[in-house]
């Protein structure tokens, strides 16, 4: 399969760059997969949709604060993205870091740009990956709790921090993006981006749909930076899927289970929930099991999990778009995404839904 095939034409307006007032508030676009007909509608209405006995499965994992700035004795400002813990050190991503050196200690600023500290550079693992240690007490998650902001993807434009202080807009929009760049059934520390799909419930809605007798299972997948990372070879095939860190527990996978004996059906929110799934199915079940997941779903795969989807609309050339073609249809995506530009849904992560089903 050609890259280019999963290419589509998106205005730029069409980007969304703040959430819709509401969290229900969002727009939905219903494809029926079996006929390919289409249907728009508003998230609020996505209990019409779904009946007694089915499983909605959630994923669980919290953003974390994990975007942070440091500078160098020269004075250079760095811009720097947690990635992983790893033991007293940890995995991040940094810009503008091209001359530093392996030993060299930064100072790690505050959000009004005051010093918060030192941290030392362990190693260089890639061209822009590193670890680094914090020279001082605390654990990383506390410290990004008090230093760090909300890891938004790049297509969500933010004005630029002068001096990396907050001015009055960008504290009005930090604040906002604390709250709704996350579900609001977050619980579990450890993702850089939000599991977008799930950005459109409220609590009003999931009891709602419990009252109908549809269950509820929560699970984990901690969503990397690669969720983000660009197809760039001509040949999807060929593309490096990055791994990712799921955790599903055992009352989780009795509730997905019981479902699915009970004839209900399995609606991940999420393409993260999704492959968390399929990567633990085996005969037609779901396990309870910790690990990491590289799983790459192309046309032509062979779901064993999943009988709905509700997602976002995702950006041209990447794994998220060859997934939900593989899922749907190629020709029932396209025919979608074509729709979807004409009536002006909001696309990406602050974006409107979209529900997959026969």
């Amino acid at each position: 399969m050609r890259t280019s095939d999963f290419d589509y034409q998106l205005p730029e307006e069409l980007i969304a760059q703040t959430p819709a007032p509401n969290r229900p508030d969002s727009r939905l676009l219903v494809l029926h997969k079996s006929s390919g007909e289409l249907e728009d509608r508003n998230f609020i209405n996505i209990g019409d949709y779904l009946k007694t006995g089915d499983c909605l499965v959630l994923n669980d994992t919290k953003v974390i604060q994990a975007r942070f700035y440091c500078k160098r004795q020269t004075g250079g400002k760095i811009e720097g993205l947690f990635l992983e813990q790893k033991n007293a050190e940890c995995l991040v991503m940094l810009k503008n870091a091209g001359k530093v050196k392996t030993g060299e200690v930064l100072t790690l600023l505050d959000r009004q740009g005051g010093s918060f500290g030192h941290i030392s550079i362990v190693e260089r693992l890639s061209q822009d990956t590193w670890l680094i240690k914090h020279l001082g007490t605390g654990e990383w998650l506390s410290i990004l709790d008090a230093v760090g902001f909300t890891p938004l993807p790049p297509y969500i434009i933010r004005n630029k921090i002068t001096d990396y202080r907050l001015q009055i807009d960008d504290c009005r929009l930090q604040a906002q993006d604390i709250e709704r760049y996350q579900t609001v059934y977050a619980a579990c520390s450890g993702a850089v981006a939000a599991p977008t799909a799930g950005l459109h419930f409220t609590e009003e809605i999931l009891q709602d749909l419990q009252n109908r007798g549809i269950a509820v299972a929560k699970i984990t997948l901690h969503v990397g930076a690669g969720t983000f990372k660009p197809v760039k070879t001509e040949e999807m095939e060929k593309h490096i899927m990055h791994s990712e860190r799921y955790a599903v527990g055992q009352a989780a996978a009795q509730t997905i289970n019981q479902a699915k004996r009970s004839g209900g059906r399995i609606v991940p929110v999420g393409t993260t929930t999704l492959r968390t799934l399929e990567t633990l199915c085996k005969d037609g079940f779901v396990k309870a099991d910790t690990g990491s997941t590289n799983l790459y779903i192309l046309p032509g795969y062979k779901f064993c999990m999943v009988d709905a989807l509700i997602t976002n609309f995702h950006l041209p050339k990447s794994t998220l778009l060859a997934l939900v073609s593989a899922f749907a249809g190629p020709e029932n995506i396209k025919r979608a995404y074509k729709h979807a530009v004409e009536k002006k849904y909001r696309f990406y992560s602050y974006g409107d839904a979209m529900l997959i089903i026969e």
